[in-house]
């Protein structure tokens, strides 16, 4: 199980730095495109911003699933850094995880509301016509991502919180 975990781990891994590569093209791509037209060319292209908004969104959302997977994302680590016990920082990255792992499902549960209200009630760009689900999707993708790897890090949290507990008592049993 594992190792299945672990490859499944590689290529999604894979894949969110594939979206994160081809939406910073396509930011990088249509904003360079949009600059030259208007002010070298003095084209009015109607619809390139709301391209880029789109592409920037997925972006954003991919970047914050990256940062999630790696464990970069947003940290307060004062209180880790005190810690020397490595059962009580165990204990810490467990009940972190735990806090983490509730309000990413609080963001799921969101973001299933938000899509469903934009597929419900449908809205589109007032160009291009694309519509706000398309934008809204990358918000659910990330923040069904976000709480996987919360669940991810709540296993591992209670693997080390057991090891260390294993690893507490043998020492105990030695003394």
């Amino acid at each position: 199980m594992q190792r299945f975990l672990k490859a499944l781990d590689e290529k999604v891994g894979w894949l969110l730095n594939a979206v994160a590569f081809v939406t910073s093209l396509l930011v990088v791509g249509l904003m360079l495109f949009l600059i030259l037209a208007r002010y070298v060319f003095g084209w009015s292209l109607v619809g390139t911003l709301e391209l880029v908004m789109l592409a920037g969104m997925w972006l954003y959302m991919t970047g914050a699933l990256i940062a999630s997977r790696r464990r970069e994302h947003l940290v307060v680590d004062f209180l880790e850094l005190q810690l020397r016990d490595a059962r009580v920082k165990a204990l810490h990255k467990t009940l972190v995880a735990v806090i983490v792992a509730i309000i990413s499902a609080c963001f799921v549960y969101w973001a299933l509301r938000m899509l469903a209200w934009g597929v419900q009630r449908p809205q589109h760009t007032p160009e291009l016509s694309i519509p706000l689900w398309v934008s809204q999707a990358a918000i659910m993708f990330a923040s069904v991502g976000c709480f996987c790897y919360a669940l991810r890090d709540v296993r591992q949290g209670i693997a080390e919180l057991r090891g260390a507990r294993s690893g507490y008592a043998l020492a105990g049993e030695e003394s």
